[in-house]
């Protein structure tokens, strides 16, 4: 009778510890996850480097290992989003930050677009951000 009040009492509570940690994982969502400019300006001209930092809003810590998919540079918000320029990758230089280099090829507002996916999420951080090229 005792096994059998233990062994009720063993499920009720690995029942309760999944339920909580089902709850945990629920509470995650995609959009709790954006990109920031390390800094919102650059200089024009070739092969400029700037940086972005993946962060998880609730925490506002850096987001690590990100697979970054799609990337657009393109001078949208001062309405020519047909002048775009190539975008290359370049190691990261800490966890969450994720570097880039491009050619600002004029003064203005360029907008950089990226998608990415998070370890362990589902869904997609889509983000615009606007990049201040300076002469």
């Amino acid at each position: 009778m005792k096994a059998i009040q233990f062994s009720r009492g063993l499920r009720v509570a690995l029942s309760a510890a999944v339920l909580t940690c089902a709850a945990t994982i629920a509470l995650a969502d995609i959009k709790n996850y954006e990109f920031r400019l390390v800094e919102p300006t650059v200089k024009t001209g070739r092969d400029k480097t700037f940086a972005v930092k993946l962060v998880d809003k609730t925490t506002g810590k850096a987001v690590p290992d990100a697979v970054i998919f799609a990337t657009r540079l393109d001078m949208a918000p001062d309405a020519m989003q047909e002048m775009v320029t190539e975008l290359t990758p370049l190691p990261g230089s800490e966890p969450g930050t994720y570097r880039f280099k491009a050619d600002f090829s004029m003064a203005g507002r360029w907008q950089l677009s990226l998608g990415a996916k998070v370890q362990g999420e589902t869904g997609t951080v889509d983000n615009k951000l606007v990049i201040q090229a300076d002469k």
